[in-house]
């Protein structure tokens, strides 16, 4: 193989993983169509109201808000939707019209606090009672593990960057540390796609919890699933891992 193609297909390979990785970082920064569209984990509370309704024997009031400009937080309410990104998580009363919290660096993954910080006081402490027992209750597990994996990424996309940048001059120690970098950018994101995955996946205990035996029993009515976001780290992963063969073998057969 020439090595201008193996240098042209692991530019493109690594520029590829590089665009896929901006989309990660910028999910749910905004409510504007790009970063809407893009989120690590999605948690939809629609049923959670007919859920303790059924669970308390009550009239549930003033559990939602149809006020998408309310900011969150403040216990004016639950959305219908809550998104989460990399910096930040925006909550929503329908498919498009929402709120965002301000953006932090490695925002922790906390859904049932998001939650709990929109709901009255009085509907808190019965949900605290239902999910103690979830993985989507542990608040401090979840924003330890997103903080770790969040660095995982930022690491990997800058190794990322410095293989595509250092990958296309022609010297052997360039192309050296075009290869080391390649592989470096592959094992972050792979570590930092593989902590979400994981954290997603356990937050998923919320899904077919049971809050009352009444009636055959009850669903919690708070759904938790993979973002998008999760699927673009695995295939910024499969993108930089296969640039790591061209890399080295320019690497190892360039004669400069």
């Amino acid at each position: 193989m020439r090595g201008e193609y193996c240098v042209g297909g692991a530019s493109f390979l690594s520029f590829v993983a590089i665009l896929l990785l901006i989309f990660v970082h910028v999910g749910q920064i905004s409510t504007s169509l790009v970063p809407h569209g893009i989120a690590m984990a999605k948690v939809n509370t629609s049923g959670f109201g007919q859920a303790l309704n059924e669970s308390i024997l009550n009239p549930i009031g003033g559990l939602y808000t149809t006020n998408y400009t309310s900011p969150l937080g403040e216990h004016n309410g639950l959305r219908q939707f809550y998104d989460f990104g990399l910096y930040s998580y925006c909550a929503y009363v329908n498919s498009s019209a929402g709120t965002c919290t301000n953006r932090t660096v490695a925002y922790n993954f906390e859904p049932y606090a998001a939650m709990k910080s929109d709901m009255l006081a009085n509907y808190s402490q019965y949900s605290d009672s239902m999910f103690v027992n979830t993985t989507f209750f542990n608040s401090a597990y979840l924003a330890y593990n997103s903080r770790v994996a969040y660095y995982f990424l930022l690491i990997g996309t800058i190794f990322a960057t410095i293989a595509l940048f250092t990958g296309v001059a022609k010297r052997a120690l360039l192309f050296f540390i075009s290869t080391a970098s390649s592989i470096m950018a592959a094992l972050f994101i792979l570590i930092g796609a593989a902590i979400w995955t994981s954290i997603v996946k356990k937050s998923e205990d919320i899904n077919t919890l049971e809050i009352t035996q009444i009636n055959g029993g009850v669903l919690s009515g708070v759904t938790v699933s993979y973002g998008n976001g999760i699927y673009l780290a695995w295939a910024a992963f499969a993108c930089l891992a296969a640039a790591t063969v061209p890399y080295m073998v320019s690497c190892c057969t360039f004669r400069g």
